[in-house]
């Protein structure tokens, strides 16, 4: 049972660390003729959906919770 509670706790950290660190995204916009290429890269950073953070937080406490009680 001692595998849920470190993979609850691993939720939990992702979780923390999605809230509030931005994903970088790189994309390349642009036309190519023949051996020409004409472009631009431009980066972006998002971060994403707290729901998405807090329902990965929430299943890490159940995994928590769970591991804690069948002992």
């Amino acid at each position: 049972m001692r595998m849920l509670m470190a993979v609850g706790l691993i939720l939990i950290i992702v979780g923390l660390v999605l809230l509030f660190v931005p994903i970088p995204h790189r994309a390349r916009h642009g036309i190519q003729a023949g051996s020409v290429s004409l472009g631009v890269e431009t980066t972006t950073s998002e971060r994403l959906n707290p729901g998405v953070g807090a329902v990965i937080i929430a299943g890490g406490v159940v995994l928590m919770i769970v591991g804690r009680s069948r002992r």
